[in-house]
């Protein structure tokens, strides 16, 4: 179980300090697929890399299954299980999905587990085991490819953030299918998503509803979408093609 308790984040702005997330305490519960949405600046990625360890909050505890991680950096919480996939994955110039994978697992890994793992996220295997993951990838198999590593590291609390950005629309009912999937099998892990999208929100089991940095709602979907569709604090829930890419 992950815990917030009385956690901000403070950044240098122009005119001083800017709060960006504003002492937030909550909870989330174990092997739930949960959604944190909101309208554009509210803090969304900034929390989700509050919890993963990119940024460092300026005040509260985090706390993961027990134990206090506020101290501790990226890759000590890398190791106690949590996985972040960012808006935008890296690619690697020379280092093939196999590689990637393999990396991912901390293991070497037989190939036909890494197809398994490429299967699972709905791409030929035999087309991108030995693929670079380089520029000749699109938005969308990058996506993909970043979400078969997260499965490859059986991490328990895995954090996604916006996963539809800068992808097309085929891409994203793909990755749709995969949440579903994720959602109704995966009952293992935790799954986060950062997203204002309906689709996505549609099949999240709980919703948490940021907005000016704090938690304005939380709660069930079937008590929680009815109320912000429409709202600030769902913007953009119509999924939209502007700068989409043209490829999978």
């Amino acid at each position: 179980m992950l815990e917030l308790k009385n956690v901000s984040f403070d950044a240098q702005g122009d005119n001083g300090k800017v709060e960006i997330v504003r002492d937030i305490s909550l909870t989330v519960p174990d092997n739930k697929f949960i959604v944190i949405t909101g309208p554009n600046g509210g803090g969304k990625s900034t929390l989700a890399k509050l919890i993963a360890g990119i940024e460092k909050n300026t005040a509260g505890k985090i706390i993961f299954n027990g134990e206090d991680i506020t101290e501790k950096n990226i890759t000590e919480r890398a190791r106690l299980g949590i996985g972040f996939a960012f808006q935008q994955p890296v690619r690697f110039k020379g280092l093939t999905v196999l590689d990637l994978l393999r990396i991912a697992a901390g293991k070497p890994i037989k190939i036909d587990k890494a197809c398994e793992y490429l299967s699972e996220v709905g791409l030929c295997a035999k087309d991108y085991i030995n693929r670079e993951v380089n520029a000749s990838l699109s938005g969308g198999e990058l996506k993909r490819i970043e979400i078969a590593t997260v499965l490859a590291r059986d991490v328990k609390l895995a954090l996604f953030d916006e996963p539809e950005a800068g992808i097309d629309l085929w891409s994203f009912k793909n990755l749709i299918r995969i949440f579903e999937n994720m959602q109704q099998s995966d009952k293992q892990r935790t799954i986060v998503v950062i997203s204002h999208q309906e689709r996505i929100l549609n099949i999240a089991d709980e919703i948490i509803v940021l907005a000016e940095g704090k938690v304005v709602k939380q709660g069930s979907k079937e008590e929680i979408l009815p109320e912000i569709i429409g709202t600030k604090y769902a913007a953009g829930a119509c999924y939209k093609l502007e700068g989409a890419e043209e490829n999978a």
